[in-house]
């Protein structure tokens, strides 16, 4: 993953607002350099060179007066109607060189266009708290001051137009996001529910907002209840092919019972046994528990009345995390639990389980000494009726196949999944059942 893909936000309601508003930065940006920038530089430009006119019509009549006195007595008054203060000589408050702010937006524009206009200007101080500005010429009578309100050559405002423009662009900001969150809701609330009915569990849910985000949410109802339809349809059938099988078998081991004991009477009831178990656990395989109810349940209690069942060689080794209820269907939570330790004894003398409560996922992980199963074999495993080698024949005391595709698929249908690897405590297999929460 790249340092921008760390960066970026990965949520829905963040990609959406960061694709509104970098653009209205962008636009600020852009608006507030080339356009407002050049906006005040032209009006500064425009203010300033009026004053330049005046000053440079007043210093025409100090070069044309005959003496100092002349000049004072003439220029003086004509300066004070033009709102500019001259001193003849000038004063000790006129600089001798430039002076400006660090940061001024306007300066530069002021003083590039007075000495474009004044060829007698020979210093401009900017710096001025008062906002006053001070000129210094050269003249046949000595240097000349003159102090110029800087409201004359720049806007005294110009602050106002970014404040209005910041205001507006915020206020549009939170308008649309106000609405894109509304367009944005209705596909939060089918992804809630697509995530819900991956755990088995069937939350509320109402096609909203933009056609095709209503178009999503009424396929994603139809697929609902098809699969819903079609699992009520397989359960109903099974529950019809099991009492058809069921009866034939129990007249078969009711004739079976009445014959004379011998070594083949024995052989049948066995295959007769073999068969009814091999029914049980197909008609729970493809059931799995799905028209059960989710229900907070007590997952500590659950585990340790399976273990307490289990007998002497299965023990519960801890709890890790913070022990909660979790929403989940008991049966077949412990229909899977159950599995797992079964094939646990059947192939180790050792069984140890663990609770692992997580932010996300509740992790109940069952760990024996047996020979456990290799890495290469162990997705094998999972498929149903699958039986790894000759010790697992079912005629030997092991199971027909669908303990672990049993656990798997009550896994998968709980949001989770069931991981098999090595137990590095008992050096056995590991088997990790997983469900969201």
């Amino acid at each position: 993953m790249s340092i921008l893909q760390r960066v970026l936000p990965r949520g829905l309601y963040g990609r959406a607002a960061l694709i509104l508003i970098v653009p209205i930065l962008a636009i600020q940006l852009v608006f507030s350099t080339e356009f407002i920038q050049r906006f005040y530089e032209g009006v500064t430009a425009q203010m300033t060179q009026g004053v330049a006119i005046d000053l440079d019509f007043l210093m025409d009549r100090i070069e044309a007066s005959a003496s100092m006195e002349e000049a004072r007595a003439q220029v003086t008054p004509l300066a004070e109607a033009l709102e500019i203060r001259l001193s003849i000589p000038a004063g000790p408050e006129i600089p001798v060189e430039d002076r400006m702010p660090l940061v001024d937006l306007s300066g530069d524009t002021i003083m590039t266009t007075l000495r474009a206009r004044l060829p007698g200007l020979r210093a401009v101080d900017l710096t001025d708290p008062a906002r006053r500005v001070f000129l210094r010429f050269d003249s046949r009578f000595g240097p000349v001051g003159a102090e110029v309100s800087r409201r004359r050559m720049s806007a005294t405002n110009p602050h106002q137009l970014i404040v209005l423009m910041l205001f507006t662009s915020v206020l549009l900001t939170v308008i649309a996001y106000y609405f894109l969150r509304r367009q944005l809701r209705p596909i939060t609330k089918l992804a809630e529910a697509a995530e819900a009915f991956g755990k088995g569990q069937t939350v509320r849910y109402k096609p909203r907002g933009a056609l095709e985000v209503r178009a999503a949410g009424r396929a994603f109802l139809d697929m609902r209840a098809r699969i819903e339809r079609q699992i009520e349809q397989r359960t109903l059938m099974l529950s019809g092919v099991s009492h058809d099988l069921r009866t034939p078998l129990t007249r078969m081991r009711l004739a079976l019972s009445l014959m004379p004991e011998d070594p083949e009477v024995a052989a049948l009831l066995e295959d007769v046994a073999q068969m009814e178990r091999m029914v049980d656990e197909f008609l729970a395989f493809v059931r799995s528990d799905a028209m059960e109810q989710s229900e907070l349940v007590d997952a500590v209690a659950l585990v340790t009345d399976v273990v307490e069942k289990a007998g002497a060689r299965v023990r519960l080794a801890g709890v890790e995390g913070r022990a909660e209820p979790v929403e989940m269907r008991p049966t077949a939570i412990r229909r899977a639990v159950e599995n797992l330790v079964g094939n646990a004894r059947r192939y180790g003398r050792r069984v140890e389980l663990r609770v692992i409560f997580q932010d996300r996922s509740l992790r109940i992980v069952v760990e024996d000494d047996g020979p456990g199963i290799p890495e290469d074999r162990r997705d094998d495993a999972l498929r149903p009726f699958a039986r790894l080698d000759a010790s697992r024949d079912p005629n030997q005391g092991g199971g027909v196949g669908l303990g672990l595709s049993i656990a798997s698929d009550i896994a998968r249908s709980h949001g989770g999944d069931l991981r098999l690897s090595q137990s590095e405590t008992l050096g056995g297999l590991k088997a990790e059942l997983a469900i969201a929460r």
